[in-house]
């Protein structure tokens, strides 16, 4: 049996979300967040030497990196499902979004959530001048970055349903971690409304619900 090693609050959720579209039989070994860090646990190093999450352990394999996670378990049990079809205009789109979504959308939100945590977390005495410096690096550069990648993101939603073409795919899963979150902290509601959309098709998805019953919503 598949085993997930899942990290509460983290990227770990699309692995469980496929898990539960492909309806194979899966086990959790849960981990929680340090509540003064926010950083995975040391007992994660056990499992991969990054002590990070996701992981899974499928037999003799065991695999991190969400989207090296989502394209085994489409490769191995997807049956032609999840992912458009090899050689086609819509597999080129596919593996792009699969790699998209954490190599140039999350860098941005990830910044953002440093930066806005920058002077609750500088001792007191130098919290204005940090205040000072994370507003100027939000103002000029990572807000208009991510305001740049969203209105990209809703004009390839312009004429198709989903990120791959006409069929979800895994590459819809792999993109729900930054739209969530950029919804939560950077901006994204329905002014933008082929992603709002978006978000709204996902979390009606009975796998989604079933992935979130079982790992805990994920709090961005």
């Amino acid at each position: 049996m598949i085993e997930v090693h899942h990290l509460v609050h983290s990227r770990s959720q699309r692995a469980l979300w496929l898990l539960e579209e492909l309806g194979l039989d899966y086990q959790i070994r849960r981990y929680t967040r340090d509540p003064e860090t926010m950083l995975a646990p040391a007992s994660l190093m056990a499992v991969h030497p990054l002590g990070k999450s996701p992981v899974i352990v499928d037999g003799d394999k065991t695999l991190a990196e969400s989207g090296a996670i989502l394209e085994y378990l489409v490769d191995a049990y997807g049956a032609g499902r999840f992912a458009p079809p090899p050689g086609s205009q819509n597999r080129l789109r596919y593996t792009y979004f699969m790699h998209y979504a954490e190599g140039s959308l999350m860098p941005p939100l990830v910044m953002k959530f440093v930066f806005l945590q920058l002077p609750r977390r500088a001792p007191f005495v130098v919290r204005p001048i940090a205040g000072a410096i994370a507003s100027r690096a939000l103002a000029s550069y990572i807000d208009p970055q991510i305001e740049r990648h969203l209105d990209f993101l809703e004009g390839e939603l312009g004429d198709r349903p989903w990120f791959a073409g006409d069929a979800f795919s895994a590459a819809d899963i792999q993109m729900s971690y930054p739209l969530e979150a950029a919804a939560s902290r950077a901006g994204l509601d329905a002014r933008r409304p082929k992603l709002w959309d978006f978000l709204r098709r996902i979390g009606e998805r009975p796998a989604y619900a079933r992935a979130v019953a079982k790992g805990g919503p994920t709090a961005l």
